[in-house]
C-alpha cells in the first residue's frame, strides 16, 4: 500500500521548514466561484495546508453568478499583487464562465496549478521553469518512492489523456526514461495493454474500470480516479472508489488507495509549486 497521506505530510513538513529557513513568505490566493460542496472542501483543505506551511493564504469566494469580466478583473489584481506568488482558480467553474480564458489570464509564473498553455509548452520541451500540474507531479513522487528516479527499461501505461493528468504524467515518465504508452477509453485491447505495464497510471474517471486482469503481477499502480458510487452499506449511502478495482489488485507490487493515495499528494505539490514560485520571484 502506498500511503499518500504520510508522504504528503512529510513533504509539507519539509516545506514549512524551508519557508522558515529561506526567510520568504509564499503567498497563495485561491479563488472559488459558486457553492459547490466538493469544491468548497478542496479549497478549505488547500487554504489550511498553506497556513500550516507558513504561507500568506488568501481565499476569494465569489457568488455563482459572478460575471466573467469580474472574475478576470480579480485575476488581474492578483497577478500584480507582489504578496501573491501562486494563483489557483478552483475548477470546475459555473457553466457561463470560460475556464480556458480564465486560466489563460493567470500570470504563467503564478500558475501553480500548471494549467496555463505556457507551462504546458515548457513541460513539453523540458524547460526547467515549467510549473507542473500538481496531480501528476504528486503521482511521480509516489512512483519514484517505489521505483527510484531512473525508470529505464520499465514499461509505463497511462490510461487517460487529459491536460490535467494524463498528458503531463506521460511526459514526466518519459523524462525518467520509462517507455510510455498513452491509452484511453477507446484504446483497443486496453486490458491486455495495461497487463504488460510495470507502471500503471489510471486517470480515466470511470469507477473500477480496470479489473485485476489488467494489472501485471508486481506492477506499481497509481490510481488517480476519484469516483463516488452508491453503497447502501455505507453510512452516507455512497463511497469513493478509484479507476482500479482495488479488491482485485492484490497481486500488484504497490498500489495507491482511494481515498488516501494521490489526493493528499496533489495538495502537497500545490504547496511545493507555490514555494518554488516565491523563491523564483525573490531571485528576480
Amino acid at each position: 500500500m502506498i500511503d499518500g497521506k504520510a508522504a504528503a505530510a512529510a513533504i509539507t513538513a519539509g516545506i514549512a521548514e524551508r519557508v522558515a529557513a529561506e526567510g520568504v513568505r509564499p503567498g497563495l490566493a485561491v479563488v472559488l466561484v459558486g457553492d459547490d460542496p466538493a469544491s468548497a472542501v478542496y479549497v478549505r483543505n488547500k487554504s489550511r495546508t498553506a497556513e500550516r506551511c507558513g504561507f500568506h493564504s488568501v481565499q476569494h469566494t465569489l457568488p455563482a453568478d459572478t460575471s466573467e469580466a469580474d472574475l478576470l478583473a480579480l485575476v488581474d489584481t492578483l497577478n500584480t499583487d507582489p504578496a501573491v506568488h501562486g494563483i489557483l482558480v478552483q475548477l470546475p467553474l459555473p457553466s457561463h464562465l470560460d475556464a480556458s480564458r480564465v486560466i489563460a489570464a493567470i500570470d504563467p509564473d503564478k500558475d501553480v496549478d500548471g494549467l496555463h498553455i505556457v507551462n504546458a509548452g515548457r513541460l513539453a520541451v523540458g524547460d526547467p521553469d515549467a510549473i507542473v500540474p500538481c496531480t501528476p507531479l504528486g503521482a511521480m513522487h509516489l512512483i519514484e518512492d517505489v521505483r527510484g528516479e531512473d525508470l529505464s527499461g520499465l514499461r509505463a501505461v497511462v490510461v487517460g489523456r487529459s491536460r490535467l493528468v494524463g498528458l503531463p504524467a506521460a511526459l514526466l515518465l518519459t523524462k525518467r526514461n520509462a517507455t510510455v504508452t498513452i491509452a484511453h477509453s477507446r484504446t483497443r485491447d486496453l486490458e491486455r495493454l495495461c497487463a504488460g505495464a510495470d507502471i500503471l497510471v489510471a486517470a480515466i474517471g470511470r469507477p473500477e474500470m480496470l479489473k485485476g486482469a489488467a494489472i501485471k503481477p508486481g506492477a506499481t499502480v497509481i490510481d488517480v480516479g476519484i469516483n463516488r458510487i452508491d453503497d447502501p452499506s455505507a453510512a452516507k449511502g455512497t463511497r469513493l472508489v478509484g479507476d482500479v478495482a482495488f479488491a482485485e489488485a492484490a497481486h500488484a507490487g504497490a498500489i495507491t488507495p482511494v481515498p488516501g493515495g494521490v489526493g493528499p499528494m496533489t495538495i502537497a505539490m500545490l504547496m511545493r509549486n507555490t514555494l518554488d514560485a516565491a523563491l523564483k520571484a525573490a531571485r528576480r
